[in-house]
């Protein structure tokens, strides 16, 4: 229930700012431009909040928060006044509707700059971009890249935490070729290592696994802390302080190690040798079985103690001046632009999976997720939706900011508008193509949620 209202609190905050600062670009270039502003509103349907202001504008909240509009003073709407004539939409310069229009995106950006700048000054938290062993075969394996290593540059680009790492893959994945690391060995010796990406798969689902790069984890020891009631462990008869040696004759050199085990053998029953009060003991422990979001998983119960300090040579801080973060926000919105739009083509070509066009309930999911980490994690995923929303409303399909703007080039250059027959039938196209994205998103967030 806690994480239902985390959902619904940072999807409403997200989308209501997101919206209300593009809905905003529209509406105050809009009057800069002379064009008369009749409503302003958050969500659409039925109005649950309004207030007409003295100049006239009507500020609405409506039901269905998904979305926004301002509505403009605009002869294809209804009759026009004569007098009113100079201040609607249809009346102004090609030039001035192109600015309208485009304010929208262009201020979400600007939201993006912003945001970033906040989260550089204030710094991002995270792991140093340290590996694990990397799967036999995989492309990290073949460059002898091994468990310790940290990456501190990809392609000259210093990535300073594992977030920085991912997109650099992700990035540089989609212009194949080679990939040049600069890697620091857990001796402190320095040395370059280039990594093909020919053949990997770049959907980011697979593109991990195929280079072998995952983050390092200090080895956690195998000491029993807490036994949970009524689990596997209790009833075995382990105790708190027990420290496991060997399962079925495999010895445990780390807690993951066993957790894994676990997890993957649902009813299997395990011999565990175990050392207490300097004595070795053995027990059998039947694992119990727990499903995880439809998929059963092995449960033990019972839980080690938080060693906080082995993750305290792994914490990276990144972190910028005042001045010095604002080419970085404008150069990290730019770069995240860039990278939704190629992911865009790449999904049309076929090379990324439309699985990950996410839809309401998982913008939902993780902005609730990333609120619970903390102010900075939230920001940042804000930032990333308020590019992506950006970018989106700037492709040519007619009922987005980015058809319109197509439109008004076309009446630039010819000197005369487009067609009424040839708008409505852009327009049937783009209402098409919009129902089918949004069906698409809709059907990834349920598949998500029933699997």
């Amino acid at each position: 229930m806690l994480d239902f209202v985390w959902s619904l609190g940072g999807f409403i905050v997200t989308i209501g700012v997101l919206v209300s600062f593009h809905e905003f670009g529209h509406y105050w270039v809009a009057r800069r431009c002379g064009v008369k502003v009749l409503r302003f509103s958050i969500g659409f349907g039925k109005p649950i909040w309004t207030y007409r202001a003295k100049d006239g504008v009507e500020w609405v909240v409506a039901m269905v928060p998904l979305g926004g509009y301002v509505k403009m003073l605009d002869e294809r709407e209804g009759i026009v006044p004569p007098a009113e004539l100079p201040y609607a939409f249809t009346q102004a310069s090609v030039a001035k509707r192109m600015a309208i229009v485009a304010a929208g995106p262009i201020f979400n950006f600007a939201l993006a700059v912003a945001i970033y700048w906040l989260v550089f000054v204030v710094g991002i938290t995270g792991l140093k971009p340290v590996i694990a062993a990397p799967a036999a075969g995989s492309v990290a394996a073949e460059a002898h890249l091994k468990s310790g290593d940290e990456v501190l540059s990809v392609g000259g680009e210093a990535v300073p935490t594992w977030v920085d790492l991912r997109t650099e893959l992700i990035e540089h994945a989609l212009d194949r070729g080679s990939m040049s690391l600069t890697v620091k060995s857990p001796d402190g010796g320095l040395r370059t290592v280039s990594l093909p990406m020919d053949h990997v798969r770049i959907d980011p689902e697979y593109l991990f696994d195929d280079l072998g790069l995952q983050p390092f984890e200090p080895r956690i020891p195998a000491k029993l802390d807490q036994i949970l009631d009524g689990q596997p462990a209790q009833s075995a008869g382990f105790k708190p302080g027990d420290v496991l040696l060997s399962y079925n004759g495999t010895p445990i050199d780390s807690w993951q190690q066993w957790a894994l085990w676990v997890r993957a053998h649902p009813g299997d029953v395990a011999k565990v040798r175990l050392r207490r009060d300097g004595s070795e003991l053995e027990r059998t422990v039947i694992i119990g079985q727990v499903d995880d979001s439809g998929k059963t998983m092995g449960r033990f119960g019972a839980s080690v103690a938080n060693p906080g300090d082995l993750w305290q040579d792994l914490r990276a801080v990144s972190r910028s001046g005042p001045l010095a973060a604002i080419p970085r926000a404008v150069k990290e919105t730019w770069r995240m632009s860039s990278l939704t739009l190629r992911m865009l083509g790449r999904m049309v070509t076929g090379e990324v999976s439309v699985k990950n066009v996410s839809g309401p309930l998982q913008i939902a999911e993780v902005a609730g997720y990333s609120a619970q980490i903390g102010v900075v994690a939230f920001l940042s995923f804000m930032a990333v939706v308020s590019v992506s929303l950006g970018v989106l409303n700037l492709l040519p399909v007619p009922v987005l900011d980015g058809g319109h703007l197509l439109y008004y080039g076309v009446e630039a250059l010819k000197g005369s508008p487009l067609s009424e027959r040839a708008q409505e039938a852009g327009q049937r196209v783009g209402i098409t193509l919009l129902a089918l994205l949004m069906g698409l998103a809709f059907y990834n967030d349920i598949v998500r949620l029933l699997n």
